[in-house]
């Protein structure tokens, strides 16, 4: 029996799991297990990046 990972990023190492890039902050963040159900529309690394691009786009 192999050990594949289950999910997305779960059973996988830190350095292994998925990144994207914050458009707000530019820095780099990875997968979490809270944003399993919803990585694909994961844009923003914080709330506090996603509050800041709403006061920017007003």
């Amino acid at each position: 029996m192999s050990k594949e990972p289950k999910g997305f990023g779960q059973g996988r190492r830190p350095g292994e799991r998925p990144t994207k890039i914050c458009p707000v902050c530019g820095l780099s963040f990875t997968w979490r297990k809270k944003w399993a159900r919803d990585w694909e529309n994961v844009r923003y690394c914080s709330e506090r990046c996603r509050t800041r691009a709403k006061e920017k786009a007003c």
